[in-house]
């Protein structure tokens, strides 16, 4: 997926509906799409099927969006109601975060108002809060990873 179009259609509009925006959220957003899934190349988990794995173009796991549902939302009701407007009536989590960009750019931005302190402005920076906060220090990705799959897809 082209990373100017994504930024500028999907994740932008995203963040500002759930009043979420900045300039670094903006690309880190875009970074964390380069890192899990290269911009959109792939879709679901590879080897996975069924509500086992991580999907969509942030690759967010099932049970990372029940959290956030259950852990987070649930006590920011203007927030939640964001989110339900872009996931719309009728889909799943599972298939909202597979095909509704609009809606897995802002779980993955909502995945990250969990964690502390302010989103780095420079690359290693966040190269560093992705895996800190996204993939976890358990997570098999790299902060190398990270910042050269910037390079590659978004940039």
């Amino acid at each position: 997926m082209n990373p100017k179009q994504l930024r500028e259609l999907i994740i932008r509009p995203a963040l500002h509906t759930i009043s979420a925006w900045s300039p670094e959220a903006e690309d880190l957003i875009l970074g964390t799409a380069a890192q899990e899934s290269h911009c959109g190349r792939y879709i679901r988990q590879m080897g996975c099927s069924g509500s086992i794995g991580a999907f969509g173009v942030w690759q967010m796991e099932l049970a990372t969006a029940r959290d956030i549902y259950d852990n987070y939302l649930r006590y920011k009701p203007e927030l939640k109601r964001s989110i339900e407007r872009l996931r719309g009536l009728g889909q799943s989590i599972t298939e909202a975060l597979t095909g509704n960009l609009a809606y897995a750019a802002a779980m993955a931005r909502i995945h990250y108002l969990r964690a502390p302190g302010k989103i780095p402005a420079d690359l290693a920076g966040q190269a560093t809060y992705w895996k800190q906060y996204y993939n976890t220090p358990q997570g098999k990705g790299t902060v190398a990873e990270y910042m050269d799959n910037w390079v590659r897809y978004a940039k």
